[in-house]
């Protein structure tokens, strides 16, 4: 009986090993296509003069307990509204969902939102939007706030990804001629985020 149990630990130890190693991977692929993306002069928000010296992106260790499954609740019939930027312009989202959770005993709720421009496009008929801002911003992470990709999850369910060590900084974030939402205050987290993309230095 001893011996099967063995077996049994070392499968699941394996199991939980290799879990672990491909959401390892899945982040490093995710840092690796930004610094493609940053060191392409025909599509990186660089600056000229910054692009010229560019080698990497500084990233957060990954850490799997920010890869969170959150509670969803969709808002449907919810206004569409212009979401403040840092210039001028006003781009118009609506509010998709809620997402909870509880984190180190807190619990988090944040508000998920879809652009109704991009919303009719191909490319971006399934995407969501999640900017937030968090304890580490303007000192190890952008003052201005951080931004979450999302999908819209499968018709019927009631959970959401959301792992934050896909968490990036905003283009004005490293050059100033970009405008970038600004998280909306009920997206203003009490906590500290270590994970996903640093400051730009």
């Amino acid at each position: 009986m001893k011996y099967f149990l063995s077996i049994f630990a070392a499968i699941m130890l394996l199991s939980c090993a290799k879990k672990e190693a491909t959401h390892h991977d899945e982040i490093k692929l995710f840092q690796y296509d930004l610094n493609v993306e940053f060191a392409d002069a025909t599509k990186s928000p660089l600056t000229e003069e910054d692009i010229k010296t560019f080698k990497t992106l500084e990233f957060f260790d990954i850490d799997e307990n920010y890869n969170i499954e959150a509670d969803f609740e969709l808002t449907p019939n919810t206004p569409v509204f212009e979401m403040p930027t840092t210039t001028d312009r006003l781009p118009l989202y609506r509010k998709y969902g809620i997402a909870r959770f509880t984190f180190n005993g807190e619990k988090i709720e944040l508000s998920i939102y879809q652009n109704q421009q991009l919303m009719t496009t191909i490319d971006y008929a399934e995407h969501l939007f999640l900017p937030f801002n968090d304890n580490t911003n303007g000192t190890t992470t952008y003052g201005g706030g951080r931004y979450l990709d999302l999908e819209i999850p499968k018709e019927g369910s009631k959970k959401i990804r959301i792992d934050f060590n896909k968490a990036y900084n905003p283009y004005c974030a490293y050059n100033h001629t970009f405008s970038c939402p600004i998280p909306p205050a009920e997206n203003n987290l009490t906590i500290a985020i270590p994970v996903g993309v640093k400051a730009y230095k």
